[in-house]
């Protein structure tokens, strides 16, 4: 490949490299803006995903927690595609600190450059035409002077060859053409004087000042188109360096896909709402005619009776309010919330209550460990009394026993509340059938609630007694 200089193949083009080296700058610095838009498109699309996902899941309660696989792989998409955000907040990040920060510093660099370069090629080319200048002066007032030595010339041979001129005429005018013979060789010599220095001046000027200034603009120019090569490869490694996280981002999204259950959904709809009832069983017939008279025609068609003379029961007919009962693919009811649940079907109570168990149960452990803790703690005080009064951990084991018996006052008040797993008799299918809370209406439930009352008014003196002896000053007694 052929080598190419500004120097030497254009050291006669000054002004057009100025103008090209100022299009390399605008270039750069448009460049530069498009990385800033580019920049900001990426950390508006972060904001607006960030946005969206915020949209789409808020914040929620514990209760309120997914548990179909469809919501929670939903929820899964959502959180890959907030960090797929933060993934292009780190694009936007870096491509304003690798790219668009460094084009600008450099842009300013390159400016100051330029204009030193610049400034240093007008100055020489200015030196050359002082140089020129000074030159033609002396070039024009030698052609000057020698223009007077001829007319001097000419008066002189007029004067010489003319008899009637006296001899001082002609003595001044030979005078008058010496002295312009001598200015015009001084002005000769000024000339050769200046010409040369102007022709050595002008070959430093093409052949060294001019070279090395395009040279250093060469170097700039080139350096420039380095630099926006290597912002290119930033530009694209900015991108490169997240796509392994993104691509994580999407191979969590099609996990979260992957893990969605049709059938584990359609048992967590059938756990949410079954309500343990047992189908409506079939209504009687009422016959209303039984008090007509018969004419006792064989060809009269008669009406079914009751099996066992059993008359109608009119508890079970099918009034507008057992209508509204059966919702059980008609509407529900909205039902009051109650503490014990008994507002909910029995399956539905029998979950709730379990729940409350469950969540008692540990706090009632909990309770049980700190009992147990600052027991051993007594005795370590009863046997070391250097190390603390054993009598000033008494109120707090007061108070741990009696919330422990509260804990087990309410575990024992929600077991007793859970629902029974034998099916109902016919009598309560047919009072209860499709209505929520009917198992409180029976006589089995009454018994319970009665059980239940007792066992509180028991559990209250008892927890009141334990909370009277934690008062501070009230007993002496010691803890269990």
């Amino acid at each position: 490949m052929l080598s190419h200089y500004f120097g030497t193949d254009l050291y006669d083009q000054f002004e057009n490299l100025d103008k090209h080296t100022q299009w390399g700058i605008d270039f750069l610095e448009r460049y530069s803006k498009f990385v800033k838009e580019r920049l900001e498109i990426e950390q508006t699309y972060a904001k607006q995903l960030r946005n969206l996902v915020k949209k789409y899941c808020p914040k929620r309660s514990k209760d309120d927690e997914p548990r179909f696989s469809s919501c929670v792989s939903f929820y899964s998409i959502l959180n890959e595609l907030n960090d797929y955000a933060g993934q292009r907040e780190v694009v936007a990040e870096e491509m304003g600190h690798k790219v668009y920060g460094e084009l600008m510093r450099y842009s300013q660099d390159l400016k100051s450059e330029r204009k030193q370069h610049l400034q240093e090629g007008r100055k020489a080319q200015q030196y050359l035409d002082q140089c020129w200048k000074q030159m033609d002066n002396s070039k024009k007032k030698f052609e000057r002077e020698c223009k007077e030595a001829e007319k001097s010339q000419i008066s002189y041979d007029r004067l010489d060859n003319d008899i009637n001129a006296t001899k001082s005429e002609v003595e001044k005018a030979k005078s008058q053409l010496y002295l312009r013979t001598h200015s015009a060789d001084e002005s000769k010599n000024e000339y050769a004087a200046q010409l040369q220095n102007f022709n050595g001046e002008q070959w430093k000027h093409f052949n060294v000042a001019i070279p090395q200034i395009f040279k250093n603009l060469q170097d700039m120019d080139e350096r420039r188109t380095v630099k926006l090569g290597e912002t290119y490869r930033s530009f694209a490694d900015v991108e490169r360096r997240v796509v392994p996280i993104i691509s994580k981002c999407l191979e969590g999204m099609v996990t979260a896909a992957k893990a969605v259950d049709q059938r584990k959904d359609s048992a967590i709809v059938v756990e949410s709402f079954k309500s343990g009832f047992e189908p409506p069983g079939d209504y009687p017939f009422e016959d209303y005619s039984q008090n007509l008279s018969r004419t006792g025609s064989d060809n009269t068609i008669s009406t079914p009776k009751n099996e066992g003379g059993v008359k109608p029961d009119p508890k079970h007919s099918i009034s507008k309010t057992a209508k509204n009962k059966l919702w059980l693919f008609g509407k529900k009811p909205k039902a009051p919330s109650l503490e014990d649940f008994s507002h909910l079907p029995p399956e539905q109570r029998r979950k709730r209550l379990q729940a409350r168990i469950d969540e008692l149960s540990k706090e009632l452990q909990k309770e049980v460990d700190q009992r147990d803790a600052l027991n051993k703690m007594k005795d370590v005080y009863e046997k070391n009394p250097q190390m603390g009064d054993p009598q000033s951990l008494q109120p707090k084991i007061s108070e741990t026993m009696c919330n422990m018996e509260k804990l087990r006052s309410e575990i024992h008040k929600n077991e007793v509340g859970l629902p029974s797993q034998e099916p109902w008799s016919p009598n309560q299918r047919a009072e209860g059938r499709g209505m929520e809370g009917s198992l409180h209406s029976t006589s089995g439930d009454m018994v319970t609630g009665l059980r239940f009352t007792e066992l509180s008014v028991f559990d209250q003196k008892k927890t009141r007694q334990l909370c009277i002896s934690a008062q501070p000053g009230k007993s002496g007694q010691k803890g269990v």
